[in-house]
């Protein structure tokens, strides 16, 4: 039986708020930082240790929900506990007092991202338990990762609607920014975990941590879409990093930035309804993959613009982001479907450590994405400028053609991907057998 809207709206919306904290950490945080007086190599360290964090705390919570059981569930319980340390990092994260040292930062990020783990791993994991069937897992993941989408959107434009978006207004926007989130993560998350129900587990041996990460190494189609995953993760972080400084130096349109950014997330959105479908008529693979097909068409035509040409890219950004929404969408129902695999195989559930280490693999897209920058200074390119043309050059092919190498290589390994619907319904009746 298809879910209700009433319980996908209610279970996707805390992402909401939880994709609004992305901006301000990873945007406005450090420029924040650095003129209270942090020095930048600090800062540099202090995210490398935030990763490390991640490294260790992603797949531990991912199996500690996975082998608890409680009264109200296997993935409410983590998610409510870490509420309070996503409220509490976030305040103080994002509105430190003027004299901040390198100890604060680094404890409080701390905190900042056990909580998001202890949220975000869960949510994601209980997503993918809320339904068995093939293609109302996208459905789920369609409220979830459009939830995420708007949140984005609102950490864009919220600052500027207030008064607070301006270059140098970096404290304004990231007080604006947690005051959002403080109010608005209670209030998403508190009736998605009231209302929403979550499935019993699967009766069985309880999940091993060890035994569990061997297993998902063992797992061939959980290897090649994570590889698969970053490759494309890679793709989408390089023009993501770079879109700023492409923008301003090589199309010389700096103050529109904002526009442009807007109907690229606004096109992700109002796609996503057509990923569905066409997701529901040729499958989940191959619809993701003719999405990457289409971004890269026109990732290919970026090279070609130059100063002044801002409604040529403004089609681009608009045609791309259309393809973002399969990339937020899909894969994620892919990785379920993969679990299942593995269930079906070992008696064994391990949802929370799957999407645990599906986490720190988007983390690591977006850590290896942002060598964009280091890789176009090799070749001159300043933030400071004045650059030449090499240097723009080296810009605009890391920012347009060697995304599309990227999404080459991922299409490569998801065009024979085993696990479609009749695969997939398979997998759900040997399931449906070991619970008998």
């Amino acid at each position: 039986m298809p879910l209700s809207r009433k319980i996908l709206f209610l279970y996707g919306l805390p992402a909401l708020p939880l994709a609004a904290l992305v901006l301000p950490v990873y945007v406005f945080l450090h420029p924040h930082y650095a003129a209270l007086g942090v020095p930048l190599g600090v800062l540099g360290t202090v995210l490398l240790l935030t990763r490390l964090w991640d490294a260790v705390t992603d797949p531990l919570v991912g199996w500690l929900s996975d082998r608890f059981q409680t009264p109200i569930g296997r993935r409410k319980p983590w998610m409510l506990a870490g509420l309070p340390l996503v409220l509490a990092g976030t305040w103080f994260l994002l509105v430190p007092p003027p004299d901040v040292g390198a100890g604060y930062l680094l404890g409080w990020s701390g905190l900042l991202f056990l909580g998001w783990t202890l949220v975000m791993v869960p949510l994601t994991a209980w997503g993918a338990e809320l339904s068995g069937d093939y293609h109302e897992r996208t459905r789920v993941s369609a409220f979830r990762e459009g939830a995420a989408v708007v949140g984005t959107v609102t950490a864009l434009v919220l600052p500027v609607a207030l008064g607070a978006g301006a270059a140098g207004q970096e404290g304004e926007a990231l007080r604006v920014l947690a005051l959002f989130v403080l109010v608005a993560l209670p209030v998403t998350m508190l009736p998605a975990l009231v209302f929403v129900p979550e499935p019993p587990p699967l009766a069985g041996p309880r999940p091993r941590l060890r035994e569990g990460i061997a297993v998902l190494a063992g797992n061939a189609p959980f290897r090649r879409l994570v590889l698969a995953y970053v490759l494309n993760g890679i793709a989408n972080g390089l023009p993501s990093q770079l879109f700023f400084f492409f923008v301003q130096f090589r199309l010389v349109e700096g103050e529109r930035a904002g526009p442009l950014l807007l109907a690229y997330f606004a096109s992700g959105l109002l796609a996503v309804p057509l990923w569905l479908g066409l997701s529901r008529r040729y499958g989940k693979h191959r619809t993701w993959c003719a999405a990457m097909i289409w971004a890269c068409g026109w990732f290919a035509v970026v090279p070609f613009l130059g100063a002044g040409d801002f409604v040529p890219f403004l089609v681009v950004c608009i045609a791309t982001g259309a393809a973002l929404g399969a990339d937020l969408i899909l894969p994620s129902a892919m990785q379920a479907d993969v679990v299942d695999a593995d269930t079906a195989r070992t008696g064994t559930a391990r949802t929370g450590l799957y999407f645990a280490l599906w986490g720190l693999a988007t983390k690591l897209a977006v850590a290896l994405a942002a060598l964009g920058l280091t890789a176009a200074g090799l070749f001159g390119f300043s933030v400071q400028g004045p650059n030449d043309e090499t240097a723009l050059t080296a810009l605009t092919l890391l920012y347009s053609l060697v995304p599309i190498l990227f999404k080459l290589g991922a299409i490569a390994l998801l065009w024979h991907w085993p696990l479609d619907e009749a695969a997939q319904v398979e997998l759900r009746r040997r399931i449906a057998a070991q619970r008998n």
